[in-house]
């Protein structure tokens, strides 16, 4: 533990007192609020110079990043927002001041001549209070602000809508001299000069609890009383308690709100306490098991300043005589190894820890596992909870309604589909060391580099796959090592005494001819579904400048048209006959199309010849198209057999050929070379695509046609899925079996029939049960990514499906934010009339997918605030 005092962090030369203090979340900066030369002050500081002594004396960078005067009278409080994006600051004016940080830069202070590195603007000004603010506390998810005045009250701000007032508590008869959230969001604490700890449940804003016993003998000798609730939620420590006529801060448990321990020690009234945000671990001392415990820092009248672990029955330390007057405020960083705490004397000291001494924080996926446990809330939802009184009969005879039904509750407009369930809470919390898995292939490097000689002298060295290594000399998990070579030198030279272990091949390469093996079928007829959704061999182009060098990528079975007679057929009950090798010429074979106007007709409608051997064809009900081993693409009116287009040449033999009913066709060549042309409007929308990106060693292609809505959807044989926007001008994935958040997601996907768009892409997802170690953003992740997937396929029943599960898990995780993003999509803007809002997505009506979403919303009690404010603006907006 390190423990001084900066001496160049001031207010005013002449030290004015320093009321307030605190740390950014980021760790980059820190602000201090107390007395100016006139009024109240607001600085900003950067941290860097207080952590290093290097940054201290560099004079290049600032000590002042920002100095705000604005206040009227002393500053008495200054509060971050949780995501450091506001600043809040509260003085003797009666006023609270929100603050932003803008891009405008560098400015001048006004007379002083001081330049502002930043500048912080003041975007709101509340100011309902009729007397001095003394403490204010940012709620665990920043949609609401408190603040506590000498007027006794408490006033709850809606962030959102500022200046709005969420509550105003006012049953206190004295001066509320601090504030603090539950770090769960269900409780709000207040503490008083009437000798009372107060505290408030956030749903209904009413008293929970009132703790007057260890306060009856307490003075009002402090000018400030600020309490804090640890990290954890269980315990709340109040300020300047009184125990057997000694000072004391109250510990008062959640459980019961039992006041039967406190922490001594102090000489004088505790003034400040405030708790570390992490949750630290440490091994026990004799046992290998680890212990969860909070760190808590006491500030007092007496100058100093203690710090407790709650695992521990003696303060971790107490640093006497800190200062020369009382602490007033104390404030930790982000990462729990350090704090600053101010004093009335105006100076400001650091104090830094190492991980030994309090241990190290926990994970936070550990700490969402620990919410679980002791709340069933996850890190995502602990601050909002909303009212949980029905304020509206309307959503009191929704509730009833979902009540009265037994069965699992279903989508509304699609019966078929159910909400995902609630994965079973794991009431056991265990922390599990990695575990090395000894079925899991080991893959390991081959000591051999093959070096080819072309014949124009070129040298080609042949990468080399790494090999899997032998399982029966595999160790166990105790004896796996890796082995990492140490020169003698202790430094990485060129010159190594030791020889590389690489053997190097040198072949010589003659041209050879290049012969393609084709798998011919010896039937002579065949009914072809829709052709080309198999490949055959994909490979690379040849390589200029050298002799032609063929790398083969995959080998895949293609479909080709045999050596006389196949059948296609259209959605009209038309027939297309072709026959391969029909008649002799001298210069070769000929082949032909027919077609026929029913199944059963023996003379054809019209035929049409073709030089060359069709490889495959497809057909709808305007055009055929026929490609040809001769490179080229043929297409034929359906009614007449008159070609629309003339004769299309590509680069090699196609692979796939896929055509939809308003007539775009897509191709895939050999050399894995995606073409796509519009035949009804004679333009071409994709032009040597390459499909090379998505192929490994151990995936071939296992299908590759056009989604309803033109889109080129490839398929592999490992599950994963890809199609290809134009708009970006990148391939997209739309189902990946081996990605760890799809892995985890898996489960939901069995919700829907598997011959839908989507579905049908990601039916090699494997099944998962989702594991509650698991954030809540994992499956709020998978579930976006699934809305995203399904709107670009336009599938619109599995939207509709994927964004009702998103608005059921956002209603029991949050964050709230995405709900409104939601909802503001479908609305439109608010001051625009409802002819101007496109109707529709992916043919759905948004005012009843709003309605619907709004349905669901309704049932929820504690959203019932939020499900009013946007009923209000739908009445408006459709006239309802």
């Amino acid at each position: 533990m390190i423990f001084f005092k900066p001496s160049w962090v001031t207010h005013e030369e002449d030290n004015k007192p320093i009321f307030s203090i605190d740390i950014h979340p980021n760790g980059n900066r820190f602000v201090t609020g107390g007395q100016g030369e006139s009024g109240g002050k607001v600085i900003i500081w950067n941290l860097a110079p207080i952590l290093s002594a290097e940054a201290e004396d560099d004079p290049m960078i600032p000590k002042v990043l920002c100095q705000m005067d604005n206040h009227l009278a002393c500053v008495n409080v200054v509060r971050w927002s949780n995501d450091g994006q506001l600043l809040a600051s509260g003085g003797d004016d009666k006023l609270v001041m929100i603050w932003r940080l803008t891009n405008e830069g560098s400015s001048t202070i006004f007379g002083s001549g001081k330049i502002n590195v930043e500048t912080w603007k003041c975007i709101h000004t509340l100011n309902a209070h009729q007397g001095d603010i003394l403490d204010l506390s940012w709620a665990p998810h920043d949609g609401w602000l408190a603040s506590g005045s000498v007027d006794n009250s408490v006033i709850i701000w809606n962030v959102l809508k500022f200046p709005e007032r969420v509550a105003h508590l006012n049953s206190h008869t004295g001066m509320v001299k601090g504030i603090t959230w539950d770090p769960v969001g269900k409780y709000l604490a207040s503490q008083s000069d009437d000798k009372s700890v107060k505290v408030w449940r956030t749903g209904e804003w009413i008293e929970e609890t009132v703790v007057t016993d260890p306060f009856i003998d307490c003075s009002a000798t402090t000018h400030v009383l600020r309490l804090s609730w640890s990290p954890d939620g269980q315990y709340l420590v109040s300020a300047h308690a009184m125990n057997g006529g000694g000072p004391t801060a109250q510990i008062i448990e959640r459980d019961g709100w039992r006041h039967d321990k406190d922490f001594v020690g102090h000489r004088k009234a505790v003034t400040c306490v405030r708790f570390n945000n992490n949750i630290f671990k440490k091994v026990c001392v004799g046992s290998p098991k680890t212990q969860q415990h909070c760190c808590c820092a006491i500030g007092s009248r007496d100058r100093s300043v203690s710090v407790w672990l709650t695992s521990l029955k003696r303060p971790l330390v107490v640093i006497k005589d800190l200062f020369d007057d009382s602490v007033l405020d104390i404030s930790w960083s982000s990462s729990g190894s350090f704090l600053l705490a101010c004093s009335w004397d105006g100076s400001v000291a650091c104090i830094t820890f190492e991980e030994i001494e309090i241990g190290t924080p926990l994970s936070n996926s550990e700490k969402n596992a620990l919410y679980e446990k002791l709340y069933h809330k996850s890190s995502w939802n602990i601050g909002f909870t909303g009212t949980q009184i029905a304020e509206n009969p309307e959503i009191l005879n929704a509730i009833d309604k979902v009540n009265e039904i037994s069965k699992p509750k279903t989508f509304p407009g699609n019966e078929e589909m159910l909400p995902p369930k609630t994965p079973a809470k794991d009431n056991n919390l265990e922390v599990e060391s990695p575990k090395i898995n000894t079925n899991t292939t080991v893959f390991v490097p081959v000591n051999k580099q093959v070096e080819t000689r072309l014949p124009s002298g070129k040298r080609r060295i042949t990468p080399m796959l790494l090999t899997p290594s032998n399982p029966s000399n595999t160790p166990k998990d105790s004896e796996l090592k890796i082995e990492i070579p140490i020169y003698e030198t202790g430094t990485f030279s060129s010159s190594s005494p030791k020889k590389s272990k690489i053997i190097v091949e040198t072949v010589k390469e003659s041209p050879k001819p290049i012969v393609t093996k084709q798998n011919i079928s010896t039937q002579n007829t065949m009914v072809l579904q829709p052709p080309g959704n198999q490949i055959n061999q994909l490979m690379c182009s040849e390589v200029p400048g050298d002799e032609p060098i063929i790398q083969i990528i995959n080998v895949l079975d293609s479909q080709r048209i045999p050596t006389g007679t196949a059948v296609l057929k259209n959605g009209v009950n038309q027939k297309v006959q072709i026959t391969n090798k029909c008649h002799k010429t001298s210069k070769g074979f000929l082949s032909k199309i027919e077609l026929f106007t029913t199944q059963s007709d023996k003379t054809p409608q019209w035929e049409t010849y073709l030089g060359s051997h069709i490889r495959c064809a497809a057909v709808n009900r305007k055009v055929i198209v026929a490609c040809c081993e001769d490179l080229t693409i043929n297409t034929y009116d359906i009614k007449s057999g008159a070609r629309p287009l003339p004769q299309l040449l590509i680069e090699d033999l196609i692979s796939s050929l896929s055509l939809s009913q308003d007539c775009h066709c897509l191709v895939l060549t050999k050399t894995g070379l995606v073409h796509m042309w519009d035949l009804l409007h004679r333009k071409s929308v994709l032009s040597r695509l390459s499909v090379r990106s998505l192929l490994t060693s151990k995936a071939v292609v296992s299908g590759f046609s056009l989604s309803p809505s033109n889109l080129p959807v490839l398929t592999l044989s490992d599950g994963r899925a890809f199609s290809y926007c134009k708009d970006l001008n990148t391939w997209i994935v739309l189902s990946n079996p081996i990605d760890p958040l799809t892995y985890a997601g898996g489960s939901l996907t069995r919700k829907l029939s598997a011959n839908l768009p989507l579905a049908s892409l990601q039916k090699l997802i494997p099944t998962h049960i989702s594991n509650d170690t698991l954030p809540p953003g994992v499956t709020l992740s998978f579930l976006e990514s699934q809305v995203i997937s399904s709107k670009m396929l336009q599938s619109s029943l599995e939207y509709k499906h994927w964004i009702f599960a998103l608005v059921n898990h956002v209603l029991e995780k949050g964050p709230e934010r995405r709900l409104r993003i939601i909802l503001d999509e479908l609305m439109g803007p608010t001051h625009s009339s409802a002819k101007d809002l496109k109707d529709d997505i992916l043919g759905l009506s948004k005012k009843t997918l709003l309605m619907d979403i709004l349905n669901i919303i309704k049932t929820k009690l504690a959203w019932q605030r939020f499900y009013k404010e946007y009923m209000d603006q739908v009445k408006l907006k459709f006239q309802m």
